[in-house]
């Protein structure tokens, strides 16, 4: 099925790799104007070249979303030279597992800054543009954590589920607006999050998934397609997507 994205403005967190990096660059190629946020800007404005060299529309933007003034200058400077946003693609995050008993509590601030407090701003941000236009939609990307905890995991689980719990309350509240909700929970993915983790934990990682082939960040990608390009009087609500293999 082709997907038709011209005059749509999306924004997307997290463009620097992964599925975010994926998300932009297959909505860039339906023909939508993107702006990317993410801290590392080499990367974010490597990527709107490569969009921008195929005809396309990109906007690079250094953003920590964990800071409310940083997501606020992402989001208005979308508007101010894109005219308008259409989608915003709460993707930025960060998976730093372990136990509880002397974890390095720094890392838990990470999940929060990044997982919780970033969804929460650049959303906070996107409402007044999404209500004026009487239109929009967001999505959060979760994870199949933000369904099912395990050992290992807790903090991790508690910022997925919450933006489980945000993404849904959010819904109920933007319906008479004409704003549409979607929350995606990736399984295994092969994208550069488990790589942050300390080498022990990359070494359990690898023991719990080793019989598991992971997902390609375009096959999160086309989901999120599927979801915003669904008709207006469709609703995505939530999109569980995991490997074949992969048992919870």
């Amino acid at each position: 099925m082709s997907i038709d994205l011209s005059g749509r403005v999306i924004a997307v967190t997290g463009a620097s790799s992964g599925i975010g990096e994926a998300t932009a660059l297959a909505c860039a190629r339906a023909g939508a104007s993107v702006s990317l946020a993410a801290r590392r800007m080499d990367r974010i404005e490597e990527l709107a070249e490569r969009i921008t060299g195929d005809g396309g529309t990109a906007l690079a933007i250094e953003t920590d979303v964990g800071d409310e003034d940083q997501a606020n200058a992402f989001v208005s400077r979308t508007v101010a030279e894109l005219g308008r946003l259409d989608v915003l693609v709460n993707n930025a995050g960060v998976m730093l597992l372990g136990p509880v008993a002397d974890a390095p509590t720094e890392e838990w601030r990470q999940m929060l800054h990044a997982n919780v407090f970033g969804v929460l701003y650049c959303t906070h941000a996107a409402l007044p543009v999404m209500r004026d236009q009487r239109s929009g939609h967001i999505v959060n990307v979760s994870s199949v954590a933000g369904r099912f905890a395990r050992a290992g995991s807790g903090v991790y689980n508690l910022t997925k589920f919450g933006v489980g719990a945000f993404s849904e309350a959010l819904r109920q509240e933007v319906v008479p607006l004409g704003i549409r909700v979607t929350v995606v929970e990736p399984g295994a993915v092969a994208t550069e999050l488990p790589g942050h983790n300390r080498p022990e934990i990359q070494e359990m990682i690898r023991g719990v998934f080793a019989d598991v082939t992971p997902l390609e960040s375009e096959d999160i990608a086309n989901g999120i397609l599927y979801a915003i390009a669904s008709p207006e009087n469709v609703a995505v609500n939530e999109l569980l997507i995991r490997p074949a293999g992969q048992v919870r």
